[in-house]
């Protein structure tokens, strides 16, 4: 028989070094950089002083709509879970229409996902719609505060639209810095709060209390488009500004998914 020795030489310096050339392996990391998954966090709260209130329809459906064509998933949650109240309900708009008239979307809606039954490991970003509701319930939820914490210092995006930012406010990372604190950030601004009448029944200014948490607030003319990207954070004026946000979700997501994560 032939001396092999120079054959098996390479095969058992393999299995002796298995793993020399491969990075270590973070679970975490590695199913942040592979998720097609996005959470939609709406609103539990159903009133704006003695009015209905909800989230915001179109807030919810142009960003749905543009992340859904690009390939990923859409779960929502709430901060109580279940069916989740709305506001802006226009089915004159197309997207609306559709969205609404769609079973599964509807499914969806009515039973969102509580906190505790969302792994943030899971997600490659969270996105808080707005409806004046959500000013009254997401400030000050520590489970939803946690989980979007998980998600950005995985390497994950944050984004939110109008009054969707008020989910943002008492978001504290590991380091005990708040999220927004130092980012450049767009959100209902105080001038039209007062257009809509309701600067004196929302518990308080939202660009006034990003401000408090160390953020920079860009406001644009009022109802107008405003979009601002700050890092790996996505805020969005008004509802004109909805599509505009879920537009630079892709764009940052597409710097996750190639490695290349703004920090």
């Amino acid at each position: 028989m032939k001396n092999l020795s120079h054959l098996l030489l390479p095969l058992l310096l393999a299995f002796a070094f298995p793993l020399a050339a491969q990075p270590p392996h973070d679970p975490e990391q590695h199913a942040m950089h592979a998720s097609r998954r996005i959470l939609f966090v709406l609103t539990s709260h159903d009133r704006k002083g003695d009015q209905p209130s909800g989230f915001y329809l179109s807030e919810v459906t142009h960003p749905h709509k543009v992340l859904h064509q690009a390939g990923y998933a859409i779960d929502f949650a709430s901060p109580k879970g279940g069916k989740a109240p709305v506001d802006g309900f226009d089915l004159d708009d197309p997207v609306n229409a559709a969205f609404w008239n769609d079973p599964a979307l509807r499914e969806a809606v009515g039973h969102t996902l509580s906190p505790a039954q969302v792994d943030p490991a899971d997600y490659a970003a969270i996105f808080y719609a707005g409806g004046h509701a959500t000013m009254w319930d997401l400030p000050g939820n520590a489970a939803l505060a946690a989980i979007t914490a998980r998600i950005y210092e995985a390497g994950g995006v944050v984004a939110a639209v109008c009054h969707g930012p008020a989910g943002l406010v008492d978001v504290v990372l590991a380091d005990g810095r708040y999220l927004v604190a130092g980012k450049d950030v767009a959100a209902f601004t105080n001038a039209e709060e007062r257009a809509v009448g309701l600067a004196d029944v929302v518990p308080f200014l939202l660009a006034d209390r990003l401000e408090q948490r160390g953020a920079r607030h860009h406001p644009a003319p009022d109802f107008t488009p405003q979009v601002v990207v700050s890092g790996r954070l996505v805020t969005g004026q008004n509802p004109q500004s909805a599509t505009g946000v879920a537009e630079a979700m892709l764009g940052l997501l597409g710097d996750v998914e190639q490695g290349n994560a703004r920090p």
